[in-house]
Parts: structure tokens; C-alpha cells; sequence
């Protein structure tokens, strides 16, 4: 990614409190060479937009186990999109059904990553969409 290195924010919305699987990714990520913004539990959307603002972030990634993912994705998407915010791609994890996956990707969300994904292609992903929205940067 040229010799910038990609900006990725974590977090977890919602009131669910493992975050075990949001550490494991921010900690992969770190180790692939992204900067790597950690907002830790319990996040609104708007501390989450916010952040994603004052940090400058590539991409945003939300860890959701809680069954509200859909409740909270399409909250965050509505707050980021309401600051102009629309070419940070949000992408999500956890625990979501596969009957989910598509109505998530039609909200806007750029990718969901199950659980059980393997972590190399979460990390390939979450760098991929970091180099495209620096590209596309005008």
C-alpha cells in the first residue's frame, strides 16, 4: 500500500462485552503493517464517526455478536453517511447468520466476515478496501 500504511478503526457497538475476536483481528492487522484505532466496547455510532473523523481512517471494521448487527449496522451506516463519510468502507464480523450477510451487504456494508473466517483473508480484505478508498481519494 505504498508507504502509507492503512488506517483501520475497531469497535464494538452495542452493549455486548466480548471483544476477544475484535482484539484478535486489530492485533492481525497491526502485525500486517496497518495503524490500527482501537474504541474497545461498547461504542455508539456516533463516538464510532466521530473517531473515524478525527482519526482519519481508511476503513472501519465493527466486531457484532450480539444479534443487533442489523439494528446497529444500519444506525452506524446512517450516522456515517450523515457526516459525509460515505467512501470509509464499514465491514463487519462476528457472529452473523447467513441470511443476514446479504441485506447487510445492501445497506452498504463493503464486507462480512463470519465467524470462522480465516484471519489472512480478513486482514487481504480490510487492506484491499484501505487501497481502494486511497486511490479513489480525491
Amino acid at each position: 500500500m505504498n508507504a502509507v500504511r492503512a488506517r483501520v478503526l475497531i469497535a464494538k457497538p452495542g452493549l455486548d462485552g466480548h471483544d476477544r475476536g475484535a482484539k484478535i483481528i486489530a492485533f492481525a492487522l497491526r502485525d500486517a503493517g496497518c495503524e490500527v484505532i482501537y474504541l474497545g466496547l461498547r461504542s455508539t455510532a456516533a463516538e464510532i464517526i466521530s473517531a473515524a473523523t478525527s482519526e482519519d481512517v481508511d476503513v472501519i471494521g465493527i466486531s457484532l455478536l450480539s444479534g443487533a448487527h442489523l439494528f446497529l449496522t444500519s444506525e452506524l451506516i446512517e450516522e456515517r453517511d450523515r457526516h459525509s463519510l460515505q467512501r470509509v468502507p464499514i465491514v463487519l464480523g462476528g457472529i452473523i447468520p447467513p441470511r443476514d450477510i446479504e441485506v447487510l451487504l445492501g445497506l452498504g456494508v463493503a464486507a462480512v466476515f463470519p465467524a470462522g473466517t480465516n484471519l489472512p483473508v480478513i486482514v487481504q480484505r480490510v487492506i484491499d478496501l484501505a487501497s481502494e478508498r486511497r486511490i479513489d481519494a480525491p
